[in-house]
């Protein structure tokens, strides 16, 4: 959530971020933030006179009384009950702007930082960096060509699925529903395996593991900007009011709600596996066969909480890690740096890794990198005091997929088919217990 100290420090450049974002009607938006601000503090001042003058008459009563004045004593308890009252009008007129303009700030996305390029979708995303062909910073998705082999005789994941009895797509449609795979034998120990390598990592780079629950309340919705923005893609238990989690990041950014860290604790670094479920509505079609698109999948997540100062630059590591990983797995990759039509609600510069599918001739992402500055620590109040002044202030908070498994599994089985059946990376072998899949 934007904070009012941004707005009103840099109000031209929160609307000319908003409009970055395609936000419609960013200047109304911030302007009615303002204006139910300016009617919050007018009722607070009025009710800080109310109490002052409330106060002034209560003192004065038992003086009036002791020097016999009964009628003005009586008149000035008469006006402070008609005070009171006053007052209570006046906080209710607080609490009501006050809401409101809460209600308004929690639609109003993060403003994206200077170096997010223009643009309204995929296509004007900015590949950056790449392991299969030249790129620069002005190389957009939509004018960028790879140097990745494409060859039609490559069988699709899915069907290498059913050939060597990997994955069952079928069966989870009788257990469950489509989008929710059953994996079988070596397909689950190559889940497995996946999740181990990311999870050992991770360690490896000082991030420490957490096993947090897969539903959350709604507070923790709130939190991360899932709610309300994106409630219709979660899974929602009515009963009980909790959400099937979309990603790791909302239940380990939310250990840091209503928290005040110190300095020396930060950065703070975080990995966590969990299954993950979206409902994805509307995804329908060629692209999102197979493991393309699920309503349930495993994925590593990574969390940083950290100082304004340092954040940039645990962001760049954050990125080093994850192209370490894709390296590893001897995949080929590229890097974007997504537009601000493309980027989610709440980030302020978001990365996507996308490998390639050689048998599907199509790039695929499997993970978002983002910094989210101040915006999600203002949702959770998650702040820091300071070393130097012992100021308490807003800390930033960053997250990333290191990595999500399905797309993947399905890059590692579509550009790993031989003759002789699928080839497993040096650097999961140890995991895997074999270097083939026959």
């Amino acid at each position: 959530m934007l904070t009012l100290k941004q707005i009103y420090d840099n109000r031209e450049k929160v609307v000319a971020g908003l409009e970055k974002k395609h936000f419609a009607n960013a200047a109304q938006a911030i302007d009615e933030v303002v204006r139910l601000d300016t009617e919050r503090k007018s009722a607070q001042q009025r009710k800080d006179a109310a109490q002052a003058e409330m106060n002034r008459l209560s003192k004065s009563i038992g003086a009036l009384m002791k020097e016999g004045k009964r009628d003005e004593a009586e008149l000035a308890k008469t006006q402070t009950a008609r005070l009171k009252q006053d007052i209570a009008d006046y906080e209710a007129q607080m609490r009501q702007a006050e809401d409101a303009q809460t209600a308004l700030l929690l639609t109003i996305p993060n403003v994206p930082y200077e170096l997010v390029p223009e643009g309204r979708a995929a296509e004007d995303n900015r590949v950056v960096r790449s392991n299969v062909g030249e790129c620069n910073e002005n190389s957009t998705v939509g004018n960028w060509t790879s140097t990745v082999r494409n060859d039609n005789a490559k069988l699709p994941h899915w069907e290498l699925a059913k050939k060597y009895n990997l994955i069952d797509f079928d069966l989870g449609v009788k257990i469950t529903g489509a989008g929710f795979p059953v994996y079988i034998g070596k397909g689950a120990q190559l889940q497995r395996a996946l999740i181990n390598f990311f999870l050992t990592e991770a360690g490896k780079a000082g991030y420490t593991e957490i096993m947090p629950p897969t539903v959350v309340n709604q507070a923790s919705g709130y939190g991360t900007g899932q709610l309300p923005d994106k409630e219709g893609q979660m899974y929602h238990c009515e009963v009980d009011d909790l959400y099937l989690i979309p990603t790791a990041e909302v239940p380990v950014t939310n250990l840091y709600r209503d928290v005040i860290l110190d300095e020396a604790q930060l950065p703070i670094k975080n990995c966590a596996y969990t299954e993950c479920f979206r409902r994805e509505a509307g995804s329908y079609g060629k692209d999102v066969r197979g493991l393309n698109r699920l309503h349930e999948f495993s994925k590593i997540e990574i969390v940083r909480i950290d100082t304004p100062e340092h954040s940039d630059a645990s962001h760049h590591e954050m990125l080093d890690h994850v192209e370490g990983l894709l390296k590893k797995l001897e995949l080929p990759y590229r890097v974007l740096r997504l537009c601000g039509g493309d980027m989610s609600f709440t980030a302020a510069i978001c990365y996507d890794f996308e490998v390639y599918s050689e048998a599907q001739q199509r790039w695929l992402e499997v993970s978002s990198v983002s910094n989210f500055d101040t915006y999600q620590a203002n949702r959770l109040h998650c702040r820091y005091r300071r070393q130097d002044d012992k100021k308490v202030t807003l800390c930033h908070t960053l997250n990333g997929s290191a990595l999500a498994l399905p797309r993947i599994v399905a890059a590692l089985l579509e550009n790993n088919q031989t003759p002789e059946g699928i080839r497993i990376p040096a650097a999961l072998q140890p995991y895997m217990g074999c270097d083939m899949i026959r």
